[in-house]
């Protein structure tokens, strides 16, 4: 499937290319019947190698942006990637990518015939050591240790308005050492309520680059013959908190906008730990609702805060009650007080 990082092998003409096509007709050339709901399409996977459920609208396209993404087989990318995809080909294989560009240029964009989509030959980087050979995969295994020494009264935390009884409770603290060093670390149980891993946050946000991201989640390792593998999309932060089916239920992108909400009076709320949502966490959601209860989104006031929200309301709302509480622009969660949160959640 889409690599996210397969843009890398664009060179300058397939970049202007992919900008001119109309991912709209990109769509209907491969026999995709588009169902436009403003700039977005919703629909069946077209994807020919698509291994998630065959029934379930989880393809979803910003035309405007030509950008795609299939909640059910995970793929994702660009308009490129997707004709690549619908080709066979390898959207990581510039001279496949460059194959796929030149057709659809000579198709959709005759007058861009002097730009060459020709892909440069990229830039090796060293190679990351991986696990090799056919070996077991396990996702999600119980940790055998917890983490230890955690400082849970760093400024970090408390500077932030959290009190020691939420920090407490959350088992939150800044790691001094090993592979969170100078983050604060986040415990993550499964829906059962299994310590399946750890993420750190960075304490200062100037210090956030693209090698020192703002969490830092577990990567996959090789041990015992095996390999353990951790992924977010199969549970929800929270959710194993929530032990009966609740009258209402808060969804939050973030670990801080649960920590929040949970201080100021309503502990029912969980996060999907990102702006996106898996199928397998949409069901989640709706499990830890009663039939007639009622489903919030408090997603930040962005534009990654959109994308999350619609992605809910598309996952969810076909089985459930779902409310969209739109904030304003560059607007969290956790700069709402107590009163605030209180009117978000009344009808």
């Amino acid at each position: 499937m889409a690599n996210p990082d397969a843009g890398n092998v664009l060179s300058g003409g397939m970049e202007f290319v992919r900008a001119k096509l109309d991912f709209e007709q990109v769509l209907r050339h491969y026999g995709v019947e588009v169902k436009r709901k403003g700039k977005q399409h919703h629909g069946f996977c077209p994807l020919p190698d698509h291994n998630g459920k065959k029934n379930s609208a989880s393809f979803s396209a910003n035309l405007e942006k030509g950008i795609f993404q299939c909640f059910g087989c995970g793929a994702k990318g660009n308009v490129l990637e997707f004709a690549a995809l619908m080709e066979k080909a390898d959207p990581k294989d510039g001279a496949a990518l460059h194959k796929v560009a030149a057709e659809l240029q000579k198709q959709f964009c005759p007058e861009l015939s002097h730009v060459s989509t020709e892909a440069k030959a990229p830039v090796k980087k060293p190679e990351k050591t991986e696990p090799k050979g056919e070996l077991p995969v396990v996702v999600n295994a119980p940790l055998d240790f917890e983490l230890k020494g955690l400082d849970a009264k760093h400024p970090y935390l408390l500077n932030r308005g959290f009190s020691q009884e939420t920090i407490d409770h959350f088992g939150l603290g800044f790691c001094s050492r090993g592979f969170l060093k100078d983050r604060v670390a986040i415990s993550l149980h499964d829906h059962d309520g299994k310590l399946v891993g750890y993420t750190g946050r960075v304490v200062d946000d100037a210090a956030i680059t693209e090698d020192n991201p703002r969490y830092r989640f577990p990567g996959a390792r090789e041990r015992d013959g095996k390999i353990f593998e951790f992924r977010k999309t199969l549970f929800l932060y929270n959710g194993f908190r929530i032990k009966a089916p609740a009258d209402d239920l808060i969804v939050v992108e973030g670990f801080t906008g649960v920590w929040w909400l949970n201080q100021n009076g309503l502990p029912s709320v969980v996060a999907t730990m990102g702006a996106d949502c898996s199928e397998k966490q949409a069901e989640l959601i709706v499990s830890l609702v009663k039939p007639d209860g009622r489903i919030w989104i408090l997603s930040d006031g962005d534009k990654a805060g959109d994308r999350h929200a619609q992605t809910l309301l598309f996952l969810i709302s076909p089985h459930h009650f779902v409310r969209w509480v739109k904030l304003d622009e560059d607007k969290q969660p956790m700069e709402l007080s107590a009163e605030q949160l209180k009117n978000c959640f009344t009808t």
